[in-house]
């Protein structure tokens, strides 16, 4: 193969760090608008959970087609037509004039961003072929992925006090240009003669199985018994479908026999508990900062590098640490961490004076726990299996992650209101419709005090709405540590060497 030049390959990899950071920070930006989102478009707290699922769950679903469709078609073409695609979509976000405008325009900008990413990984594995040179490709792409999540608040808090709520999404128009006119001249364009064929059946399912499970977790409550059983019951099946299909699939998008490997487990099992705690919150936290402590946008960018910037100053000691102890021992250490982080929130939000001095050693905590689990377990999930699995085993463990992050959002949601619908039915005197009561719980969530009067509750004051919301984060902040503690367990379990000898006595009988 003809050597491709450094200065185009340089060129080339600005290209596609430039598709991380859009990616990025429309992950981790946005959370910081949700309160706005409600004032102006009128949306209630389903609808601002929706703005967020909408991205993940699509980025789910086209993340296993991506990979196979630019191995046929080339990686070079998929990868332009999807930043063209993601400037399209973000103007159609920043441009909506409504909820569900914008829900639309934020699964079409996940379907644009999960190809993109893909693209980017194959990208940067053809043009980089030295191992030095692949490795430090990769180590700088890293930084600037982690550079749009870390910061992504705090450029979403600059870009609503300069601009207005609009241009986090109309920021991506002009990037993607100049991303799209980079890499037309700089990314070579590579193909695999040997691509396998699409599995149709298995990324069907598996997105119905998912999407009935957010929208069950979601919806559920508000939705007859016989309607949420019938939906119960469909998300069942095509998650027994899918199963079934995928163990019967010549090139299945998941070949579960690698869960056999017991560190190949240990790391996912990493991967989920990042996704049931640090992340999900995530979406959360500019709420509670927002409107449980009454911050304005900017501050609450500014507490937030508490929680985002640890996770990219202590990569590197994570990796120092897995080399020395190995990655059985600092994934484990490092979610324990995450926990000890959201139980100490819950201990600063329950105080007298709650601020930020009181969440900051839980943020920093959190924070520090990620930076030191990521890099192991996305290590770990490829170098467990061959080689040649490693781009089937890395496509398990993005989708692992955005999979659980969708329904943790979900399930978030789901205990953040319930949390506040008890503290409101306390305090509330007599009896209080279910119907009424979680509507002013949804209510309080997405607009604090001033919306209870709009949920017919009476004249609740501003200290009831404070109490509920401390109520319900304090729940959402103990569901994050006890995930957090019990998937570290269960991590450790996974990685002792014994644990081996269990499965083949379970299979054996």
């Amino acid at each position: 193969m003809t050597a491709i030049p450094a200065s185009k390959n340089a060129l080339a990899l600005l290209a596609i760090c430039l598709g991380a950071l859009m990616f990025g920070l429309e992950i981790t930006s946005v959370p910081v608008i949700l309160p706005t989102l409600e004032r102006i478009l009128h949306g209630d707290f389903q609808d601002m959970q929706w703005v967020m699922n909408a991205y993940t769950l699509a980025c789910t679903t086209v993340l296993m087609a991506t990979g196979t469709l630019a191995d046929r078609f080339g990686r070079k073409r998929i990868f332009l037509i999807s930043v063209i695609a993601f400037g399209a979509t973000s103007t159609l976000c920043g441009l909506a004039p409504s909820m569900t405008v914008l829900i639309a325009g934020r699964f079409l900008q996940g379907l644009a961003g999960g190809a993109m990413l893909i693209c980017s990984i194959a990208l940067l594995s053809h043009a980089f072929q030295d191992v030095r040179e692949r490795s430090r490709a990769f180590a700088i792409w890293g930084i600037v992925s982690g550079i749009g999540l870390g910061f992504g608040p705090l450029v979403g808090s600059a870009i609503i006090a300069l601009a207005g709520w609009k241009w986090i999404f109309l920021i991506h128009f002009p990037i993607a240009a100049v991303t799209l006119a980079v890499a037309a001249g700089a990314v070579t364009e590579s193909r695999d003669p040997e691509a396998k064929h699409l599995d149709v059946a298995g990324i069907i399912t598996l997105s119905l199985a998912v999407f009935g499970l957010v929208y069950f977790i979601t919806q559920g409550p508000a939705l007859r018994l016989a309607s949420a059983a019938a939906i119960a019951a469909a998300t069942a099946a095509c998650f027994a479908v899918f199963l079934f299909v995928e163990r019967r699939q010549r090139y299945p998008m998941f070949d579960f026999s690698v869960f056999r490997n017991r560190d190949f487990s240990g790391a996912i099992v990493g991967c989920i508990a990042m996704n049931v705690s640090y992340w999900p919150f995530m979406i959360y936290l500019p709420i509670y900062l927002q409107i449980g402590l009454g911050y304005d946008p900017l501050t609450t960018g500014l507490c937030l590098l508490a929680y985002t910037l640890p996770a990219l100053i202590f990569p590197p000691l994570g990796e120092r640490l897995s080399l020395r102890f190995g990655a059985g021992t600092v994934i484990p250490l490092g979610l324990f961490t995450i926990g000890l982080g959201f139980v100490a929130m819950k201990l600063g939000s329950a105080a007298v004076q709650p601020g930020w001095l009181t969440m900051l050693p839980g943020l920093l905590l959190a924070g520090i726990g990620l930076g030191i689990t990521n890099t192991p377990v996305t290590n770990t999930t490829t170098a467990s299996v061959p080689a040649s699995r490693a781009g089937m085993a890395s496509g398990i463990d993005m989708s692992a992650r955005l999979i659980t992050l969708a329904v943790n959002i979900a399930l978030m949601g789901l205990i953040l209101v319930e949390g506040i619908a008890m503290a409101l039915q306390q305090a509330a005197s007599g009896s209080v419709d279910p119907a009424r009561l979680r509507a002013a719980a949804e209510a309080v969530a997405a607009g604090g005090a001033g919306a209870l009067g709009q949920a017919s509750l009476g004249d609740m004051s501003k200290m009831l709405a404070q109490h509920g919301l401390a109520e319900g984060f304090g729940l959402v902040m103990l569901y994050g540590g006890v995930g957090a503690w019990i998937l570290a367990g269960l991590s450790f379990t996974l990685f002792r060497p014994g644990f081996d000898r269990v499965i083949e006595q379970c299979r054996t009988g």
